[in-house]
């Protein structure tokens, strides 16, 4: 088993180049893949001009609950409470501080403001309405990961970036204090504010132009307080590192758990529902939260599949999926019934 390394707030950035994933200047993943590259872009443009689509976003608006500054006050500081904000962006309450995952608030999962995949609905909170955040945890650089106006306009209110090596250049360059940045390898631990953050392994790529394909490292997340630990995906094809994240940290009381943009050109770098449930009882999870759904429009699929077929997959298997609302809290500890939302949307 790969030990895990800690590293502590306020320490050195971890080191690229004595990464076990950096080779030949580029990160790896454990196996190598025939990723999505610059090479394949022209057939997928064909497809998406002459493929024939069904449902590629919702007809009626989305249901959103909005997220009140007065009900973020009156949450439990004994146990984590999270907010799905869209796609794979959540804000938590842990150990009495708020945390953010990948927080998206662009229109658009693009580096352009006017073309590129643009959101089925508006975040259930503004950036301005956002409490003081003790950290924000990245998986990846890609852009429906990584939203750069939205890392430039909450960095006042943020105490601390926990990302992947890599990726601090990127944040210092957008004017975040080198102090406030924490890099991690796989297996790599930080713990702030009784928080034990972990990245985890995970079968992806990086890149956000031209030039720096898989010049920064991906990852998955496990999230311990005192009491309770979540699991995140992050964006990940299916491998045997699930398991050996659960032998090593499971059980979980909670996964979210990559479940869209899946298809049958990229097979090693998303999954499929049957896979992402397959993940959830491979790191021992209890129940699951189907993320990276629901907001943008980034595969063939229909909008909607996704929810369809893992609430279906978990009601056969007997394991609790669950759905919430955008903007809707989820107490982890508690059983709550959770509404298919997206049904009747078309």
């Amino acid at each position: 088993m790969t030990s895990c390394a800690i590293v502590q707030p306020n320490s050195n950035h971890g080191t690229i180049e004595n990464s076990p994933q950096f080779n030949d200047g580029k990160f790896q993943n454990s196996k190598a893949l025939d990723t999505m590259s610059l090479k394949k872009i022209p057939e997928y443009i064909k497809r998406y001009l002459s493929e024939k689509r069904k449902d590629v976003a919702p007809i009626k608006p989305i249901p959103v609950q909005r997220i009140s500054t007065e009900a973020l006050k009156s949450l439990p500081a004994d146990s984590i409470t999270l907010f799905r904000l869209g796609h794979s962006s959540f804000l938590l309450k842990a150990e009495n501080a708020f945390w953010l995952i990948d927080p998206v608030f662009s229109d658009r999962a693009s580096p352009f403001s006017f073309i590129g995949p643009k959101r089925f609905h508006q975040p259930p909170i503004s950036i301005e309405e956002l409490p003081e955040i003790r950290g924000v945890i990245i998986s990846h650089n890609h852009y429906d990961h990584l939203d750069k106006s939205a890392i430039k306009a909450m960095a006042k209110k943020v105490a601390t970036f926990i990302v992947p090596l890599g990726i601090a250049a990127d944040l210092e360059a957008w004017g975040i204090d080198s102090n406030k940045i924490i890099e991690l390898d796989w297996w790599q631990s930080s713990t702030i504010a009784g928080l034990e953050l972990t990245m985890t392994p995970a079968q992806h790529f990086s890149g956000r132009g031209l030039t720096d394909s898989n010049k920064t490292l991906w990852g998955s997340w496990v999230i311990k307080s005192s009491k309770q630990s979540v699991f995140y995906s992050g964006d990940s094809g299916y491998f045997d590192g699930f398991k050996r994240i659960g032998e090593k940290y499971g059980p979980f009381d909670l996964t979210i758990i990559e479940t869209g943009a899946y298809d049958k050109d990229w097979p090693d770098v998303h999954m499929t529902p049957e896979q992402s449930l397959q993940a959830h009882i491979d790191v021992k999870g209890k129940r699951m939260l189907p993320a990276h759904n629901g907001t943008f429009d980034l595969a063939f699929h229909p909008w909607y599949e996704p929810l369809e077929r893992i609430t279906h997959l978990g009601k056969s298997a007997s394991i609790d999926i669950i759905t919430p609302i955008v903007g809707e809290p989820v107490a982890i500890a508690a059983n709550i019934s959770f509404l298919p939302w997206w049904q009747g949307l078309n």
